[in-house]
């Protein structure tokens, strides 16, 4: 029996990285052949199951010829470019940038971040106290997930799944421009009286953690929450025939949060309120 291919094959592109001939299916980014080739390149705004919004900047290289520094995550691969990555420019690049956010955000939550700013040298600090913080208190208004502005890149990733990439709902959108810019509902207002209709797909593609599990919230906020100690388990949604597949994070016997295999050709990581929510009935002890 023939296997039938997913997709058509795709011309194989040559070009330089790192000094190193490599090669990367047509239509490749360049953070795609990077990784491909075993290259670590910090990334935030990135999502795997989204088209890229070069928001962040994190992820910039070097192209020979270019002028500016290009995001390697929208970047295509182009026969004969040379490609450098770890080159001083790049790394100024990555560091000034990381020294920005972490100066007016809360990246605490943010995995990675840490590891990175050692990295990179970033001194987010030498801003001063008077860098822009948006300096309010997490919103919870319903009793699924919060809103913690403190820790928005406006990475637009929880806009893009909100809106025409995924979930089409368009309960959320930026509001404000320069340091007043935030994600919001219309006219504000809480999600209980917004579009929202609780899928939680903002929250899956959230990189800071400024959308959380209400769950995940109240645990951190009592020093239970340990990520060391979940266990993660994939299984198949029971509330109707579609077929998404859930994978529970469970610590101390209690399911804490619900995310999807991004991987998954039913779900795409995407899930509805009763595949991500609803799963209290599992674990009532009553």
């Amino acid at each position: 029996m023939t296997a039938v291919p997913l997709q058509p094959p795709r011309r194989l592109v040559d070009f330089t990285l790192d000094g190193e001939p490599v090669r990367a299916p047509e239509g490749s980014t360049l953070l795609d052949a990077c990784r491909a080739s075993g290259k670590d390149i910090p990334t935030l705004c990135q999502g795997d199951t989204l088209t890229p919004k070069n928001a962040c900047r994190v992820c910039v290289v070097e192209v020979e010829g270019a002028r500016t520094l290009a995001p390697a995550c929208s970047r295509r691969v182009e026969a004969g470019m040379e490609v450098r990555t770890d080159t001083d420019r790049a790394r100024h690049g990555r560091k000034v940038v990381l020294e920005l956010l972490a100066s007016s955000t809360d990246l605490s939550t943010t995995p990675r971040a840490a590891e990175w700013i050692e990295e990179y040298g970033a001194e987010p600090g030498r801003f001063g106290p008077d860098a822009a913080r948006v300096d309010e208190q997490p919103k919870v208004d319903n009793d699924l997930y919060v809103r913690d502005y403190d820790k928005c890149i406006l990475c637009y990733k929880c806009v893009d799944a909100c809106g025409e990439q995924w979930q089409n709902t368009f309960a959320i959108a930026v509001a404000g421009r320069g340091f007043d810019a935030r994600i919001s509902t219309e006219q504000d207002a809480p999600l209980t009286d917004s579009a929202c209709v609780y899928c939680g797909n903002c929250i899956e593609v959230c990189p800071t953690g400024a959308l959380s599990f209400k769950s995940e919230f109240d645990m951190r906020a009592a020093g239970t929450w340990d990520e060391s100690a979940q266990t993660e388990t994939t299984t198949v949604c029971a509330y109707c025939g579609v077929g998404c597949n859930l994978t529970l994070h469970v610590q101390d016997n209690e399911i804490v949060k619900v995310t999807s295999p991004h991987d998954n050709p039913v779900t795409h990581g995407n899930l509805c309120i009763k595949g991500r929510f609803g799963y209290q009935h599992v674990q009532n002890r009553d």
